[in-house]
């Protein structure tokens, strides 16, 4: 306990001075004060550990001192001294934010063990805030790697929403796996509110008949299982962000209550009649179309236009170029040491690939990549029948190349055939894409699921193409 250091604040000063002398005596430093004026010229150079005030003192009371401690130093624990008749005193200032009370006469042990106690707690807030700046560095923009003009131009914009204590929502939109729940991360690790929460709320995972609980909690009896009160999501979001991850598949039945609470800052639990009002910001992603699904009624309109405020589409690995094999290299680094590799190199034939390849599943899916290639190698040099993919067009075929095209190159674009072929003389190949995907999205009636069956691509690769041509199913 050596070097530990107590500030006791009594204008009473032969209790003042037993307790310091127990104090002593069990290995703290003590410091006495008869008034909070003294202690006050004292807090600067003493840095106490703990402090014990009187609640009532001559000139600054006890309740005024506490506040002057907690502007000074929030983290400083202050345990109240309350003589019996003052109890009142000595729970107002718990409310103020005094760690404890104790009542006199004063039993040193007592003393002793609430200084411990008081003590540990601040050990454990100091390495709690060291745990969580680590955390905010590891999280923050540093970690969005990637040096193409197209990710240069979302982090730079989304380095100006984190400098904003207060900024209304965000949308972050793209197809799976790009890093948009990174993204949001480093938003919030980057920004004032680096320290605050960040909940993270799996729209997808969280059935319809749940949602609106967990968002929201609940009270003791609102339902049959409602054994106890339950604060909701976004109550524990206080201060800080709560990200809505996939929040395209929140119900339509929830979605008002979600409006409601964005644009109040307020919830009300099941159960409840009061309204709680909260201090978050809000972050939401998808890779859903919502202007679309709003405008086929699948999306409240009035929850897009609240949410889209600030739009972020976070774009493709595709469309990343080096990128790719800027990741790669991360990855390779991460992976060695989670399975104590040694692969250093990536081959040439291996880099084509990569930088060919359309990765459908964007970062998600380099990073399987990656990984499966690190635990299958036998040495220091990644080759291409490590990464296990095939090759750009049958890559296309499978998983998100170019679609097939007819056998004859008189047959009608769209035509089903069962070989490839050649576009029509004098039709160059993107007008003959373009005309493949418009037909088979209409004879699938605008449903992107059978329209990508019919051509032998995935559903991600045909919204790309869809996107990239400017056709609307």
């Amino acid at each position: 306990m050596s070097g530990s250091t107590v500030l006791i604040v009594d204008d009473e000063q032969t209790l003042a001075r037993s307790a310091k002398a127990f104090l002593a005596d069990h290995g703290y430093e003590a410091e006495v004060a008869t008034s909070g004026e003294k202690a006050m010229e004292l807090l600067e150079n003493l840095q106490p550990d703990v402090v014990f005030a009187d609640v009532r003192l001559p000139g600054m009371s006890g309740l005024d001192l506490l506040k002057r401690i907690r502007e000074f130093d929030p983290v400083i624990p202050v345990i109240m001294l309350t003589a019996f008749g003052s109890i009142e005193g000595a729970v107002a200032a718990v409310k103020l934010g005094a760690f404890d009370y104790v009542k006199k006469p004063v039993d040193l042990e007592e003393l002793k063990l609430l200084a411990d106690r008081a003590r540990e707690n601040r050990l454990l807030q100091q390495e709690l805030s060291y745990y969580r700046r680590r955390a905010t560095r590891d999280v923050g923009f540093p970690a969005m790697l990637g040096e193409s003009p197209v990710i240069r131009a979302v982090l730079e914009r989304a380095r100006q929403i984190a400098a904003l204590d207060e900024a209304p929502p965000v949308l972050l939109t793209g197809e799976t796996g790009t890093g948009k729940g990174l993204l949001a991360r480093a938003i919030h690790a980057s920004g004032p509110r680096a320290m605050k929460p960040f909940i993270e709320v799996n729209c997808t995972a969280l059935p319809a008949t749940l949602m609106e609980a967990e968002l929201f909690g609940h009270e003791r009896g609102a339902f049959t299982d409602a054994k106890e009160s339950k604060p909701g999501l976004v109550e524990a979001a206080e201060g800080g962000f709560l990200f809505l991850d996939e929040i395209g598949d929140v119900d339509l039945s929830v979605q008002g209550k979600l409006l409601r609470a964005i644009e109040e800052r307020a919830v009300r639990r099941l159960g409840s009649v009061r309204e709680r009002k909260i201090d978050f910001r809000i972050i939401a992603a998808t890779n859903r179309d919502l202007e679309r699904e709003a405008r086929q009624e699948r999306f409240r309109k009035d929850l897009y236009f609240r949410l889209a405020v600030i739009v972020l589409d976070v774009p493709p690995l595709r469309e990343r170029g080096q990128d790719v094999l800027l990741l790669t290299e991360h990855f390779l680094r991460a992976f060695n040491a989670k399975y104590g590799k040694v692969v250093r190199e990536i081959s040439p034939a291996a880099r084509d690939l990569m930088l060919s390849y359309p990765w459908p599943g964007n970062v998600r899916e380099l990073s399987h990549v990656i990984e499966r290639a690190v635990l299958w190698s036998r040495g220091p040099m990644l080759d291409v029948e490590h990464l296990a993919l095939t090759s750009p067009t049958r890559a296309g075929s499978a998983d998100g190349g170019a679609p097939r095209t007819p056998t004859n190159a008189d047959v009608e674009p769209g035509a089903s055939t069962g070989a490839a072929a050649l576009p029509p003389p004098g039709v160059d190949l993107a007008q003959w894409e373009k005309a493949v995907i418009e037909r088979a999205l209409h004879e699938a009636g605008g449903n992107q699921t059978k329209a990508a069956q019919r051509l032998g691509i995935s559903r991600d690769t045909l919204r790309y193409r869809v996107k990239k041509f400017g056709l609307q199913p």
